[in-house]
């Protein structure tokens, strides 16, 4: 029997995450939540670009609620306390991409969440490519050695053309360089990546001292101009954050992000190729780099259509774990607690 989810948004991810539900003879989309007015009342498949699913998007969340969906799929691009609060409270599990690990950042409002789990007997849990889905990989990697001395996850990519100030600004992009408290910017809107070195420590099975972050920035010495907005010349169009947990003086997990915007930066950061790269030092040390590319069949035919694919990656770690989080004890859960989501449903049957 398919698993009943409801498309909560249909942005980027989102519009990724419907054609993928739709596709997939073990899931059954029921419901879609449309944030913004102009898409209440058009059907899901249309906002997403294929043809009528047979669902049409609202704003009314007690309807979406009394659907009694099995999950919600959950891809704002920053995560509301409130929002969740309510659906795992009404009894529905969730999986998200906004920003969410385990959510020890919160503080209190991780207390609601958990709150909510518990009387509503659900399941939350955090994913998308990174962090997410690149430390799997990291720890699959992992799983050859006999010591582990360090893991290491690099993110690193040219976002030129990624337009999305609503997410690059609140790490730093466009500020001026001297703006103070750049690092406490950075430090704050890549917040997520130190729940992710909290995850995969505890995967490990290590008790960290404490999680860390080191930030830098580069300018750009000319005009960085996008579809929807411009970074001046003299300001952030470099942003690399690198999160530590330590063990005494000794980092035992980094995750790490650089992004870059174009060729005009100050420091110039060389950037040859967009992915992650991933080490696990010890016995053996290993490395390994996980790319993607289009498949040949993929008809690219603007940047849009090719940015496409980093946004299938960030919705499908999310799809493949609904199962494991339907079936999870209530409360916040983790990849340590479900183990390995299995990608099921993805091979088209003729």
């Amino acid at each position: 029997m398919a698993i009943s989810v409801v498309q909560w948004t249909t942005g980027n991810v989102g519009r990724e995450s419907v054609k993928a539900i739709a596709a997939n003879p073990g899931l059954e989309l029921v419901g879609c939540y449309a944030w913004s007015p102009g898409k209440v009342g058009i059907d899901a498949g249309e906002l997403a670009g294929i043809g009528p699913l047979g669902v049409v998007a609202t704003d009314d969340v007690d309807a979406l609620l009394g659907l009694k969906p099995d999950c919600v799929v959950y891809n704002p691009q920053w995560p509301s306390v409130d929002e969740l609060a309510r659906i795992l409270g009404a009894g529905v599990n969730v999986v998200s991409t906004a920003a969410f690990i385990n959510g020890h950042r919160l503080g209190a409002a991780r207390d609601r969440l958990v709150d909510a789990c518990e009387r509503g007997g659900s399941s939350l849990m955090g994913t998308g490519v990174s962090p997410g889905f690149a430390e799997v990989v990291a720890l699959t990697v992992a799983g050859i050695c006999s010591r582990i001395d360090r893991v290491t996850v690099k993110e690193q990519a040219d976002t030129s053309f990624y337009d999305s100030p609503a997410t690059e600004r609140p790490v730093g992009f466009g500020q001026p360089i001297d703006t103070p408290g750049l690092d406490d910017m950075a430090r704050e809107g890549t917040a997520v990546f130190g729940e992710a070195v909290a995850m995969v420590a505890d995967a490990l099975g290590v008790e960290l001292d404490e999680i860390v972050c080191e930030a830098e920035f580069a300018q750009t010495t000319a005009d960085v101009e996008m579809a929807s907005w411009t970074i001046p010349a003299g300001c952030v169009a470099g942003v690399s954050a690198s999160w530590q947990g330590r063990v005494g003086d000794r980092t035992v997990v980094e995750l790490s992000v650089r992004w870059k915007k174009g060729s005009t930066l100050e420091p110039d950061w060389v950037i040859e190729k967009d992915g992650w790269q991933i080490e696990v030092t010890g016995l053996p040390t290993v490395t390994t780099s996980l790319d993607f590319l289009p498949p040949p069949d993929f008809e690219a035919e603007t940047i849009e259509d090719f940015m496409a694919i980093g946004h299938i990656i960030t919705a499908v770690p999310a799809l493949n774990a609904v199962p494991a989080v339907v079936a999870a004890a209530p409360g916040i859960v983790t990849y340590p607690d479900l183990g390995m989501p299995m990608p099921r449903g993805w091979v088209p049957v003729p």
